[in-house]
């Protein structure tokens, strides 16, 4: 929890006592299911609850916006991303049921009541959102392909709306298409551990 508060010294006591209780609902889930590699769930805190607060470096969502988190696995970037903006709407959505239901159970058992969990694909979704955001599911391409019809066209926030997608290494060919386009925030800038040298933020907006 320290590396929390570390770089984002305003939360509240109950998003405190939210994000405390997930080290012991995601080992225990995780000894079920493989949510997270067995040998990063020490590395929690640091490797997925702060990597998916990258975004919140990116940008502050204003209040009432609406978030889809593609391919969220266990929750992720879209647990710790409603606990940090608690008046956003967060719908998690993948294709895999057992990690559905999980970040569901955890997310019901923290309280997090500006979350819904589906058992979908993005191909299937219908509804409208300021932001699309994932980590590292697929690349951005077939991101956009599935999720573009997504994105709403009234604009609330201070970055238009469209993707955030947390990605790591080598980005070049990834990217080409979007050059001229994509925005690159690299999370080194705000994180000082050695984790985040190679990890971005990847910024498309849906224009």
């Amino acid at each position: 929890m320290d590396i929390i508060k570390k770089y984002f010294p305003q939360i509240t006591e109950r998003q405190e006592v939210q994000l405390a209780a997930l080290s012991g609902l995601y080992t225990a889930w995780n000894s079920k299911i493989n949510l997270i590699s067995r040998k990063d769930i020490g590395n929690l805190y640091e490797k997925h609850i702060l990597h998916s607060l990258g975004i919140a470096k990116v940008i502050r969502f204003t209040d009432h916006s609406a978030v889809l988190d593609v391919g969220t696995g266990g929750g992720f970037p879209g647990i710790p991303l409603a606990i940090l903006f608690p008046n956003v709407r967060f719908l998690l959505i993948d294709g895999v049921g057992k990690k559905i239901g999980a970040a569901e159970a955890i997310a019901r058992q923290i309280q997090l009541d500006n979350v819904e969990c589906k058992q979908e694909r993005a191909e299937d979704e219908k509804n409208k959102f300021d932001f699309v955001v994932s980590r590292a599911v697929m690349p951005l391409a077939g991101l956009v392909r599935a999720a573009k019809k997504n994105l709403a066209r009234e604009q609330q926030n201070a970055l238009p709306n469209g993707f955030l997608c947390l990605k790591g290494g080598d980005l070049q060919e990834e990217l080409k298409p979007f050059r001229n386009k994509a925005v690159t925030y690299d999370l080194e800038e705000y994180f000082e551990e050695d984790f985040f040298k190679t990890k971005k933020v990847i910024y498309l907006p849906a224009g």
